[in-house]
């Protein structure tokens, strides 16, 4: 089974100092870019975060600080990043959740816009999830019939995750169609608006809370009735793209 490519499309995996996306910073990073005509080309990357590694992501990866502090940082490598990833659709393993909005943030806060959002996203898990509920080594077990080693490596991961989805449309050929847009939308499980998934789009495609006292209200209604809650987010813990998401809406509000 080939992928049917219209566009390269990026398999990625990131390692991290945590799980917050807003504060957490990369450590390990891998790409696999799939070509049209199969042609494959990985990238893997270690980076300093600038910020300590928790015990807790050291535990389930295994880099320490040490192992980092040589190492260059996101910034250092962001602009050649984002230029071999132009044009590119994405696919990952839990990666709308995760892996997308820590990357997207990553380059705001070096100052790069790139805009996941004007491509298709696959989401591996959720595809996984939707048909057979397991975890990322069971998937490989169950898809690919193989033991993932190095489990938690960013690219054994990555390499894992593009196998596994072969794996899908070879299995689920009636139900999934070999097409990365029609498989970013069977993936999706939410229209969300921001990476973070704080802001989503409702039947109606209008913007709405996803969180708190005023899960499902529509942003602009929130922001009339309680015009402090729109400096409540931009002062809180929330992301650079949340709080670039809410700006957008509350400057085109009539």
């Amino acid at each position: 089974m080939q992928l049917n490519l219209k566009n390269p499309i990026v398999f990625f995996d990131i390692e991290s100092t945590g799980l917050n996306v807003a504060t957490d910073r990369i450590v390990e990073i891998c790409a696999v870019k799939v070509m049209p005509n199969g042609e494959k080309e990985v990238k893997t990357r270690r980076l300093n975060p600038t910020i300590p590694i928790s015990a807790e992501a050291q535990a389930v990866h295994g880099i320490s600080n040490e192992d980092v502090k040589d190492c260059p940082t996101f910034k250092e490598i962001a602009k050649s990043l984002a230029k071999w990833m132009e044009g590119c659709d994405f696919a990952g393993y839990n990666s709308i959740k995760f892996d997308i909005p820590l990357l997207a943030e990553e380059f705001l806060r070096v100052g790069i816009d790139f805009d996941f959002r004007k491509r298709n996203l696959v989401d591996v898990q959720n595809i996984f999830h939707k048909m057979e509920q397991r975890t990322l080594s069971a998937a490989y077990k169950f898809y690919c019939q193989k033991d993932l080693e190095n489990a938690h490596s960013a690219e054994a991961d990555t390499l894992a995750t593009y196998e596994i989805l072969l794996g899908q449309l070879d299995r689920y050929a009636d139900t999934l169609e070999n097409d990365v847009k029609k498989l970013a939308e069977f993936s999706t499980k939410t229209k969300l608006v921001d990476y973070a998934g704080r802001i989503v789009l409702n039947e109606k495609e209008v913007p709405v809370i996803n969180f708190g006292k005023h899960k499902g209200k529509p942003v602009e209604e929130v922001f009339r009735t309680e015009p402090s809650y729109y400096s409540w987010m931009m002062n809180g813990d929330f992301t650079l793209d949340t709080k670039k998401v809410i700006t957008e809406i509350k400057l085109n509000m009539r």
